[in-house]
């Protein structure tokens, strides 16, 4: 896991632009402290510092002013009194954004003039915008793990194929993508743990997330031979398939086992596929998120199975029972 670099004012305007303006921002007042850097995503409303009131006040935070909050501001100004505002300001804040402002009051641009930091302005109201921006941060400060796999997106089943070097992931990940099913990342996929919930992989790098290298033939690039349809940039991961070599003397799991994987403190489900010649892996692949996406509905192939045995089971002996003569 390497250390995240550091996410400024900019850096979240950039990523709004990016994600088509969800959060819909625009800078006001204070641009030279766009530079400031936003180390947590938490969110804070300032109604009790504005009042005075400043024990537990976290200025790590951004400064989210409401309704209300801007409201109480407008009563402070008109009645001359700053010094809440001006300690609010002078303290270490990433930035401030105000809900639904069309303008500022000069006091507050001067303020943010003067200490260097950033005033922005949603058109969203204040849960809205929380709500949204809650989305945005957790992904962009969620824990990271990097890993050698492919990562493809099978009937909607995000399925990371790992194994051992030269098992054949990557031709396994190319059969699919012919077969119709999409790839997010050939080789290296980074993943992130978002609120401890999902598991998202991308890309490790972006720009090369959808080429693959195939022994044998060199790179492809899979948008440019099999369209932008058969790719994506992220995919919540739900299955490991684990390729491996075949073993013959092994027990190979032939009913479905209770196998999982972790990756950052996050379990998945997770099958063991041996690889030998005459095994259409794909087929298997594909199978197993088919089944994955039955138990997503609640029925479980397996667990069919075991009742149908033991039904089949209890109804020999109540045969038994009844014509075991005396």
């Amino acid at each position: 896991m390497g250390a995240m670099k550091d996410f400024t004012v900019l850096d979240l305007l950039d990523l709004d632009v990016k994600d088509n303006g969800v959060l819909k921002l625009r800078v006001l007042a204070g641009r030279a402290g766009l530079s400031r850097i936003i180390r947590t995503p938490l969110l804070s409303r300032p109604g009790l510092p504005l009042s005075g009131f400043f024990m537990n006040f976290n200025s790590c935070t951004i400064q989210l002013f409401g309704k209300g909050e801007q409201a109480y501001i407008r009563k402070l100004l008109e009645e001359g009194r700053t010094e809440t505002l001006e300690r609010i300001f002078s303290s270490d804040i990433p930035c401030c954004i105000f809900t639904k402002a069309t303008g500022l009051d000069p006091a507050i641009i001067a303020l943010a003039d003067k200490h260097e930091v950033a005033v922005l302005t949603t058109e969203l109201d204040s849960s809205d915008f929380s709500r949204m921006c809650y989305v945005v941060l957790d992904e962009v400060f969620a824990k990271t793990e990097t890993i050698h796999g492919v990562l493809t997106e099978v009937f909607g089943i995000g399925v990371l194929i790992t194994g051992n070097a030269g098992i054949g992931k990557s031709e396994t990940a190319l059969e699919l993508i012919e077969r119709g099913h999409r790839l997010v990342s050939d080789d290296t996929v980074r993943l992130k743990n978002i609120s401890g919930t999902l598991l998202i992989g991308t890309g490790a790098n972006p720009a090369l997330a959808h080429h693959m290298e195939i022994r044998g033939i060199g790179i492809i690039n899979v948008a440019a031979m099999y369209g932008i349809g058969a790719i994506r940039e992220k995919k919540q991961v739900q299955l490991n398939v684990c390729l491996e070599e075949w073993d013959s003397s092994r027990n190979y799991d032939r009913i479905g086992g209770m196998l999982e994987a972790e990756y950052l403190g996050i379990r998945i489900p997770k099958i063991e596929i041996p690889v030998r010649p005459g095994r259409n892996v794909p087929i298997l692949i594909e199978t197993a998120a088919r089944l994955e996406r039955l138990k997503k509905n609640g029925l479980y192939s397996e667990k069919d199975f075991d009742r149908s045995v033991l039904d089949y089971l209890e109804g020999e002996s109540a045969k038994g029972l009844f014509m075991t003569k005396e």
